[in-house]
């Protein structure tokens, strides 16, 4: 008499997201701070978009030229976004080596190259275009940079992924809240000083998620 087979239980659900919007931004503000915390490509396009951040707000450009700039820094998150989770979804497949895989993970890095490259020369064409512009505005440039090179330091050691104390954080937020506001009185474009403002508050958000991490690992008994 033969036995009859084992039965195989399905896997257990994965366990279902609770509906609505505002849930639904949570759980994708989430997987904005988790790529800043861990890619540290995303890192530096962060501090890219905010000097561009600088740039838009102390120089008059036009529309077309605001437009573009904003559509690039947005496009090259999109690219760097989709490529951490199209890595996360590889390694989730392959759990070894497969050339597949490694294509796959090197096509979508190319991807992002590709747009970073071209941001940057889509900047640097801007530039150029409206050089006219820009020394008209020179007497602005040295407010910008006195007071935007702080702030970008500010942001770098809020992207930092070393072990520090929660004050550092506290610290550098604060400092670059604060000059930031005294960059929006003379803002020559609200929606990049709002743009700056976005990403001072990213970086903060992944610092605070990653003290979190550290204060874990403290906690945690050290035979696990």
């Amino acid at each position: 008499m033969t036995r009859p087979a084992p039965r195989v239980l399905p896997p257990p659900p994965y366990p279902a997201r609770r509906p609505g919007f505002w849930f639904s931004a949570r759980h994708a503000w989430n997987g904005l701070v988790h790529t800043v915390e861990h890619q540290p490509n995303m890192r530096i396009h962060l501090l890219a978009a905010l000097l561009v951040g600088l740039v838009g707000s102390g120089i008059p450009l036009g529309l077309a030229e605001r437009v573009t700039l904003i559509f690039c820094v947005l496009l090259v998150f999109f690219a760097e976004i989709l490529n951490s989770a199209l890595e996360a979804l590889v390694d989730l497949a392959t759990r070894e080596f497969d050339e597949k895989a490694r294509v796959t993970k090197d096509a979508a890095a190319a991807a992002v190259l590709v747009l970073s490259i071209g941001s940057v020369v889509i900047f640097a064409a801007l530039l150029v275009h409206n050089w006219s512009t820009v020394m008209a505005e020179r007497a602005r440039i040295p407010r910008q940079v006195a007071l935007g090179a702080p702030l970008v330091l500010c942001v770098w050691g809020l992207l930092r992924p070393v072990p520090r104390p929660a004050a550092q954080d506290v610290l550098a937020f604060g400092l670059g809240v604060v000059l930031l506001a005294v960059l929006s009185v003379r803002s020559t474009s609200s929606v990049f000083t709002a743009m700056s403002f976005g990403l001072v508050v990213l970086a903060g958000a992944a610092a605070l998620r990653r003290q979190r991490a550290w204060r874990g690992q403290k906690k945690r008994p050290s035979g696990t």
